[in-house]
């Protein structure tokens, strides 16, 4: 039964096909990449997906569907005017209508290729689409999703390329008669793409950490604000902290030096507020600059110190913190901070302490401090006298019209003390533990959300427990604030950094007492985190990972590149000298070694002698394998043609040829094996040859066993007829 012949696929076709493919994944990686970062709303991305599935299902059918110029006109006028609306009425967000406008032109044009062009564009596009994921996100996963559209990219345009030399050639190659030609070219560009991927990481990564740094934050102002940043402003409504704390996304990675198992529990203070009106919390702008005491260092001086307060070292630290961005000015600082460095040009603090980066070229990014975080003993506290006359206090004591029943329950709770210290711990443990923690916010707004908090719903997060502690203190007579930032007890044994994440957002309360300054206090009930164990470190391990990448990706400045330049420079000089006392060893026991054979051939010189000689016949046969191999597969193939017909009639044909070469007779290799025949002139000759070359060919194209057995006997014969 004859099998039907398979007739091969085009060259041209089979590069159109996977260019068509190539491009379709372009496109689905590019919004890949995008939808990973988060920043797109739930209309967007299911629409996107719907259109990329229809598209998908056409390519697979082998179905085009393009719509008309007719519409597509039209429906970008269209889409022009809802872009206007969607950025001033929608999302209010001139980056995220560019991106909604992108995507809509992604979609169309993906229905609408009629040219090359088009197809350039519909890449362009996918390009966009990547470049708005970098500005939308910092997240290590972006560079996953980098890799993958550029493995994708490299296909994209190398068969761009292919296909556009193809088109304009003027002439056509000629195809083989190979079925499979197209896969092979599917098979060399799988080879190829991440070669090439591959040497464009290596050298944008070499560009990036060599390329001086001049400056950051040029897309910032385009950058989407957060619940983060306007959860650490100086004017906060009550319920906002307990927003941020939905997410479980890092905010920050804090190394301080000499702890390496995590042994702090520490409060990353933010922004101290002092005004409240019933519902929100604010900080009126009463900031000055911090001096400069170095190139990159600024000292934070004590705004109590003209209230009395002293301001003494007793528990110094020193910690680096890396920030995610946020979208917020303020540094995050361990009380009481003393110093903070870093590429900044100006530093300022308010009067609650609040420190605030006021260089807009380089918003915060990572930084270094120093804190003092001693703390004054309870019977330190209790023997402060109540007297407050600074009129730096008159803000911390001022309240709106206040429900009288939160008054009478402090002064129920703080009956039996005698000093403001144990007020506010008898207010700070009552909280605790009469009072439930939930994430759920009210559904309506309320008029008074403390007393609502206190008497009718005694649920609520931590703001809700500040505020409430702040007021009930004030009504007491005794200076308090609120104060918003971070605390976390989650430490990462693998890099020695606690991890911050926005779940951790805190507020607590600040206490004033004469002499010793602003103290913490803090109501909320909650435990302690623990070091996750077992397959919960998998999540340390990410963490590292991208870690590291905000830290030397995300955070890379000039400072990043003195620190790797030193680190590269001792490391070449530590190698150079490894190297010279390695290769120091290694003579001395060469020579040792020398003087042992020595000493052992004078007194066993035969067997040296056999070593010697068995050691070169091995080397001169090592140096002739590839002949000897060849002679033995020659006298295989001369034992059993049989086994293998095209390779014994290639073998007996090239002796063929050295033995007619004797005759002057030399095929050249534009020759065909019947052409060559035609070339000899003598008749007994070239009817043997004619009859070897007959043969010849029906062994080595036809692999046929019978006329590779009979090759012997006619070399035989020809090797005799140019003898006569």
């Amino acid at each position: 039964m004859r099998l039907p012949k398979i007739q091969p696929v085009p060259l041209r076709r089979a590069i159109d096909k996977y260019f068509e493919l190539s491009l379709y994944l372009l496109v689905f990686t590019g919004f890949g990449t995008l939808a990973s970062t988060g920043g797109l709303d739930l209309p967007t991305v299911v629409l996107v997906i719907a259109a990329l599935a229809i598209r998908g299902y056409l390519l697979v059918k082998k179905r085009n569907l393009v719509i008309s110029e007719r519409w597509t006109t039209p429906l970008t006028i269209v889409y022009f005017l809802f872009f206007a609306i969607d950025f001033l009425f929608l999302s209010r967000s001139f980056l995220s209508a560019t991106v909604h406008l992108a995507l809509f032109a992604v979609v169309i044009r993906m229905f609408s290729i009629r040219r090359d062009r088009d197809e350039v564009m519909l890449a362009i596009l996918a390009f966009l689409m990547v470049l708005a994921s970098a500005v939308l996100t910092v997240d290590s996963v972006f560079l996953v999703f980098f890799a993958v559209f550029m493995l994708v990219a490299v296909m994209t345009f190398v068969l761009l390329e292919m296909r556009r030399s193809a088109k304009n050639a003027e002439i056509q190659a000629r195809h083989s008669n190979d079925p499979g030609e197209h896969r092979h070219l599917a098979f060399s560009l799988t080879r190829l793409a991440p070669l090439l991927m591959v040497l464009i990481l290596v050298g944008g990564l070499m560009i990036f950490f060599l390329l001086p740094r001049m400056s950051t934050g040029y897309l910032n102002a385009y950058s989407m604000g957060t619940d983060l940043s306007t959860g650490f402003s100086d004017h906060v409504q009550l319920g906002q902290i307990g927003q941020i704390q939905q997410s479980n996304s890092p905010v920050m990675h804090i190394q301080i030096d000499g702890d390496s198992v995590g042994r702090y529990s520490l409060y990353w203070r933010g922004v101290a507020l002092s005004n409240f009106d019933g519902q929100s919390w604010s900080h009126p702008h009463q900031q000055f600059i911090a001096e400069r005491i170095s190139d990159d260092s600024f000292e934070i001086p004590s705004v109590e110190i003209n209230t009395g307060a002293v301001a003494t070292w007793q528990h110094p630290i020193h910690y680096r913190v890396v920030m995610e961005p946020i979208g917020t000015n303020i540094f995050f600082l361990a009380p009481l901070p003393r110093r903070v460095s870093g590429p900044y040009q100006m530093i300022s603090v308010d009067s609650g302490g609040s420190v605030y980066d006021m260089d807009e070229r380089h918003p915060i990014s990572g930084y270094g401090a120093d804190s003092d975080i001693g703390r004054p003993s309870p019977s330190q506290l209790r023997a402060v006298e109540a007297r407050f006359s600074s009129p730096y206090l008159t803000p911390y004591l001022r309240l709106p019209d206040v429900d009288p029943r939160v008054r009478s329950l402090a002064l129920q709770i703080t009956g039996s003390a005698s000093n403001n210290y144990d007020r506010a711990e008898a207010l700070e443990n009552y909280l605790r533990s009469h009072y439930g923690y939930t994430l759920q916010l009210p559904r309506t707004r309320v008029r008074d959300p403390i007393a609502n908090f206190l008497f009718e719903r005694k649920r609520g997060h931590c703001e809700y427990f500040a505020s409430a502690m702040a007021v009930m203190l004030r009504t007491l007579g005794i200076p308090s604030r609120l104060v918003n930032g971070f605390r976390s007890d989650e430490f990462n044994d693998i890099t020695g950094n606690y991890i911050v994440r926005a779940k951790d957002a805190h507020s607590w309360v600040e206490v004033y007492f004469p002499g010793y300054g602003w103290q913490t206090f803090d109501p909320t009930p909650g435990g302690a985190i623990q070091t996750p164990q077992g397959w919960g470190r998998l999540g340390l391990y990410l963490d590292a990972a991208t870690s590291f990448w905000q830290e030397w990706i995300i955070s890379y400045d000039s400072s990043h590149q003195y620190v790797l330049g030193r680190a590269a420079l001792s490391g070449a000089r530590n190698s150079a000298d490894h190297t010279r006392a390695w290769a120091r060893l290694k003579y001395e026991s060469w020579v040792a070694w020398a003087r042992r054979s020595q000493t052992r051939l004078q007194h066993s010189y035969w067997s040296w002698v056999l070593a010697g000689s068995s050691l070169l016949i091995g080397i001169v046969l090592l140096a002739n394998l590839s002949r000897i191999l060849l002679w033995l597969r020659q006298r295989w193939l001369t034992a059993h043609p049989e086994r293998s017909p095209s390779n014994a009639a290639a073998m007996w044909y090239e002796r063929m040829l050295r033995v007619v070469a004797r005759r002057s007779l030399h095929k050249r290799l534009t020759q065909t094996p019947r052409e060559f025949v035609n070339t000899v002139s003598e008749e007994p000759l070239r009817t043997t040859i004619s009859e070897f070359t007959e043969a010849y060919e029906l062994a080595r194209f036809g692999e046929s066993r019978d006329d590779a057995m009979r090759l012997s006997r006619l070399y035989e014969e020809v090797e005799s007829a140019v003898k006569k």
